[in-house]
């Protein structure tokens, strides 16, 4: 009796072993891991993918190594991340790539198909600054100047279909004003401009210009957000200043090839949500202007496809292209 009992025990043993995810059974990570990043080193979205990475190695046991791979609205690091077919790639994904590009662009990979967002990292508001010779002081008096001297002033942006230029659609539609869209490769060369005087406005990206508008080099108007950026508390929202509606932020978040198997895309949500629960990650972040904003990864798979029907909207209404 007592054998039979032990040989029933062993069989329901080796069945459940039998019946276990083979994920489960495998090691994961079992090498160094990519974080493509579709910008230059130092720009915002560089910044929160070496803040993830920096925390997210050693929580896996591996190397997690950022590479850079700007070009095409963002679009090029999803192009990388999908060539890898070792389930050890993954891109730091900005709206610019994932809600704007594909309205604009024809991509080379299915935007809904080929990639899964995995967990939200966060969102950094655009602030609408000008260079330290335009009079204006508010936006207020900002948008009088454009009145008066249509088209005599130009606004920069780090591409076409960028947010920083969409943004300035959006206002330029609600205040009635007109300005001349200058597109500029990135940030750093369309800040460089602005404080040089060649351009007179940008609606940059809190992480790209709050040391700037910190140390004086540029003056901000306004803040397009909902509340007011907790780095320059006295800008106030665009709102505040008598334009509600106009509101403006590039979100982050890590999206990997759909054909990583589930496991896996739950220990980089699980290992991500941790490290951004960490003080010093979060000083981290919020000192570039980001706004912090945990999700689960179905949550976040909601947004993305809210955020697409949204700038599909935008862009329509605007007649917004990239030519």
């Amino acid at each position: 009796m007592k054998r039979s009992l032990i040989a029933l025990i062993s069989a329901c043993a080796l069945g459940l072993a039998a019946a276990a995810p083979a994920t489960a059974q495998t090691p994961w990570p079992t090498q160094p891991l990519r974080l493509y990043v579709g910008s230059a080193p130092g720009g915002g979205t560089d910044a929160m993918a070496r803040a993830v990475a920096d925390k997210l190695g050693p929580a896996l046991g591996q190397t997690v190594v950022v590479e850079n791979k700007p070009g095409a609205s963002n679009t090029l690091a999803a192009v990388q991340a999908l060539r890898s077919t070792d389930n050890h790639s993954m891109v730091m994904g900005v709206s610019t790539a994932h809600a704007i590009a594909p309205h604009l662009l024809k991509l080379g990979y299915d935007n809904d198909r080929d990639l899964v967002p995995v967990v939200f990292v966060g969102a950094v508001p655009n602030v609408l600054v000008v260079n330290n010779d335009m009079p204006a002081k508010t936006a207020q008096e900002l948008i009088a100047l454009l009145k008066a001297r249509p088209g005599a002033y130009n606004f920069a942006s780090s591409g076409a279909g960028s947010t920083q230029h969409i943004a300035a659609e959006l206002f330029k539609d609600a205040a009635g004003v007109q300005m001349i869209h200058v597109p500029y490769r990135g940030s750093g060369p369309a800040l460089v401009d602005l404080m040089g005087g060649q351009v007179q406005i940008a609606f940059e990206t809190a992480s790209s210009v709050i040391p700037h508008i910190q140390s004086g080099k540029v003056r901000a108007l306004a803040v397009l957000s909902e509340q007011r950026n907790p780095q320059i508390p006295d800008v106030p929202t665009l709102a505040e200043a008598g334009l509600p509606g106009v509101e403006m932020s590039a979100w982050y978040g890590i999206y990997m090839p759909s054909s990583v198997p589930a496991a896996y895309q739950t220990r980089i949500h699980d290992e991500v949500n941790a490290a951004l629960s960490q003080p010093d990650t979060q000083k981290r972040l919020q000192a570039i202007g980001a706004q912090l904003k945990p999700m689960s990864q179905s949550a976040f798979a909601q947004f993305h496809q809210a955020e697409n029907q949204r700038y599909a909207a935008i862009i329509k209404k605007n007649r917004i292209s990239l030519e």
